[in-house]
């Protein structure tokens, strides 16, 4: 699935194709359950992108001293 977020940093806009359903994007966006119950197949890198629409690349650039 195609997912689309705009960055908490940067504000960009940017898709990223993840192996998720979008029944366990529903379950997450329920608010009972955590992102890591729900997909725990992705990534911390793919987790973070569905929560603020932060890659690992801005990540790095941006926190990395």
């Amino acid at each position: 699935m195609i997912i689309t977020n705009k960055s908490e940093v940067s504000g960009k806009i940017r898709s990223m194709e993840l192996p998720v359903a979008a029944e366990q994007l529903m379950r997450y966006s329920s608010g009972r359950f955590t992102l890591q119950d729900c997909v725990p197949n992705l990534s911390p890198d793919q987790r973070e992108f569905i929560k603020t629409g932060i890659t690992a690349d801005e990540w790095e650039d941006v926190f990395n001293d």
